[in-house]
């Protein structure tokens, strides 16, 4: 097996282990860190990397929830007023 097909599952894997909270709670702390400007600047494009994979998964996740609603109340979401 490739290393980089090994690294494909390993991120499959975690994705679906890690929760909506969880990369959101990473995704926060990794941005406060970066704001901070005291990471060196490996550290600071490993946090750049690792902050837009959790943001693609978060992404994910709300458009995955987005889509239930929708097969629950219909083909259209309500706007939030109307709830």
């Amino acid at each position: 097996m490739s290393k980089s097909s090994t690294s494909t599952k390993s991120a499959a894997s975690e994705r679906a282990a890690i929760s909506y909270e969880q990369a959101l709670a990473e995704l926060e702390r990794l941005v406060a860190s970066m704001e901070g400007g005291q990471l060196p600047l490996d550290q600071l494009l490993d946090s750049y990397k690792r902050g837009a994979e959790l943001l693609s998964l978060c992404r994910e996740r709300l458009q995955a929830v987005e889509q239930q609603v929708k097969v629950l109340d219909g083909s259209d979401l309500k706007p939030w007023e109307d709830v």
